[in-house]
């Protein structure tokens, strides 16, 4: 129970933890199920998944990483569990239905290479000796021997490599440790044994999968100086070039004092990660790309309001864009209008013209779309057609209360 009391609390800023995609199914007398909804999600209230145990195999690092809580010149209690331990573990809680599955991750122990043959334990126990069917998140060690990561994809559902930082420079500045071309390698090979694998079940049904939900990794926002459109760049690479499932990103706890980090006393800049959650959407679902939605001019997201919003605001000469004519990539780039309202608005105006009162029906964001449509013609929102005084609607409040920044933990 220490142990456990120790490794969670160090696992506790990694982020990358979605259960969903899993197609493993229990089978006859084993227990679990990975299978579409056999995992359920519950969600803390930051928004992050908890329907898993997420645990550090170990927190005792070889790495100085000067951003991390566990960087091994850190005074702070450490800890090491046994392959044994750890495996029992999340059987017992996965009994007692406190979890739907596992999250194993790891600081680096002796090595690289090491650390993987320890965690590559855990998953053989539970999968071989347990027949444990239950979801499987596995944090792959950058730097390890590919064998070991071709191992590790045969038992679970989903690998990740955390990018750790968005740029080269900073990973050099506060992780001199670890290269940039440790991290991508380990994700091509993924990646392309992912593709491998999907070719071998087109083949022979019984071919073994590999890693089937999938890949992804995790950036932290805010330890560097790096501006929005270079972590928006790297995301839409990692997406096009490795097929990733997600990028999630962490808004940087200052935890250590260092002086190329902002200070201890510095909130997280969790507002900002909203920001670039809501700009990762419009990359993955709504045809935006990077440089339309941040340039050089404008590097960073505002504050004030979302980075569709945003682009819309800069793009005036686009819109209004009428209802009843606009295509469905157009539609899908106003601002309150959703994948499902714009497919629904598409189905419903082959019969006929629609009003302004359908789209309160298609649950249109009519606060906000109003002043980016019309509707037979006719523009609805009550303020000048321009810039100012649309962003000006679009953030004023109802009250004088002042906003106030979500608590981390």
């Amino acid at each position: 129970m220490q142990k456990l009391k120790i490794l969670s609390d160090s696992a506790k800023y990694d982020v990358s933890c979605s259960s969903s995609g899993s197609k493993r199914k229990n089978t006859a007398g084993g227990i679990g199920n990975g299978h579409l909804t056999g995992i359920c999600h519950s969600w803390s209230a930051d928004g992050r998944c908890i329907s898993l145990l997420k645990v550090l195999y170990s927190n005792l690092c070889i790495y100085d990483c000067v951003y991390c809580v566990n960087r091994v010149t850190n005074d702070i209690q450490r800890a090491t569990f046994t392959p044994q331990e750890l495996c029992e573990l999340t059987i017992q809680f996965y009994r007692r239905n406190y979890i739907e599955g596992l999250f194993l991750s790891s600081a680096v122990v002796k090595s690289p290479d090491y650390t993987m043959e320890c965690m590559i334990k855990v998953l053989k126990l539970l999968r071989v000796n347990h027949r444990f069917n239950g979801y499987i998140h596995f944090k792959a060690i950058p730097g390890c021997d590919p064998k070991l990561i071709e191992e590790a994809g045969l038992y679970a559902d989903r690998m990740s490599v955390n990018i750790e930082l968005p740029s080269v420079n900073g990973l050099k500045l506060l992780a001199p440790q670890k290269s940039h071309n440790q991290i991508i390698t380990p994700m091509s090979y993924i990646h392309n044994r992912i593709i491998d694998a999907r070719e071998q079940k087109k083949v022979s049904r019984s071919a073994p999968s590999f890693v089937s939900a999938g890949q992804s990794t995790q950036m932290i926002i805010g330890a560097t100086k790096d501006h929005d459109i270079t972590i928006l760049h790297l995301s839409e690479y990692l997406y096009k070039k490795f097929l990733l499932k997600r990028v999630y990103y962490s808004a940087y706890v200052p935890v250590n004092q260092h002086p190329n980090l902002p200070a201890v006393y510095t909130e997280p800049p969790l507002l900002r990660e909203h920001r670039i959650y809501q700009a990762d959407w419009l990359l993955r679902f709504y045809g935006f790309t990077a440089n339309e939605l941040l340039d050089e001019s404008h590097p960073n997201f505002s504050m004030d309001v979302d980075p569709k919003c945003d682009w819309a605001l800069r793009n005036l000469h686009l819109f209004p864009v009428e209802i009843n004519t606009a295509p469905y990539e157009m539609l899908l780039r106003v601002p309150g209008i959703g994948v499902t309202s714009a497919l629904k608005i598409v189905r419903a105006r082959r019969l006929g013209s629609l009003s302004y009162d359908h789209l309160k029906k298609f649950r249109v964001v009519l606060k906000r779309a109003r002043f980016f449509i019309t509707c037979r013609g006719k523009y609805y929102a009550d303020t000048p057609f321009e810039q100012d005084s649309i962003r000006m609607c679009l953030t004023a409040k109802k009250d004088n209360t002042p906003y106030e920044q979500m608590s981390f933990f």
